[in-house]
């Protein structure tokens, strides 16, 4: 299962590499990493996703807590929370084909950051399955580059999970 950390840690050389280094003598990939100034001066947020079963992260989660510069480790996986990452697509665009692209991107309100002759380049913020269906839709038309950001996430203040929303919604649209 993949799990999304938010690790605050104080904001000095090394911490990272500490951290990193904890996963790697593991063996746990980080599929995702995002690392940036948190709301305090001196604490930066990381936001990692890493794959394994409950047991084991808890048990990472733990050591994560011991490191010195580690202020606070929260598992964003099963709590209500925002989750967002962005995305630049370098699709292919012909004359013939470009207005065709440009109505699909007004689909998924991705931005047009870059015109070439024969190219678009796109911007796309939302959550890792907005990205996906993107590219999915884009790659007939030929996928030139990619580059996405680490998921950032958040802890929802107002508590509402939008997951289940999505899930009872769609369970009252079904016949009984």
């Amino acid at each position: 299962m993949k799990h999304t950390l938010s690790v605050l840690v104080e904001d000095e050389s090394g911490a990272l590499s500490r951290i990193s280094g904890l996963f790697a003598r593991r063996g746990f990939n980080i599929e995702s990493l995002a690392v940036g100034p948190a709301e305090k001066s001196g604490v930066s947020r990381l936001t990692m996703v890493v794959e394994g079963d409950d047991r084991t992260l808890e048990q990472l989660t733990k050591q994560l807590d011991k490191l010195v510069n580690v202020l606070g480790v929260i598992d964003l996986t099963t709590i209500p929370a925002v989750e967002r990452e962005l995305m630049l697509l370098k699709v292919a665009a012909p004359a013939r084909q470009r207005s065709e692209i440009l109505e699909l991107v007004q689909v998924f309100r991705a931005n047009v950051v870059d015109v070439a002759d024969g190219a678009l380049t796109l911007e796309v913020v939302g959550d890792p399955g907005k990205l996906v269906a993107l590219e999915q839709v884009m790659e007939p038309y030929g996928i030139l580059e990619i580059a996405r950001t680490g998921r950032v996430a958040l802890e929802r203040a107002s508590g509402v999970n939008t997951a289940w929303l999505k899930v009872t919604a769609s369970e009252k649209r079904l016949p009984a």
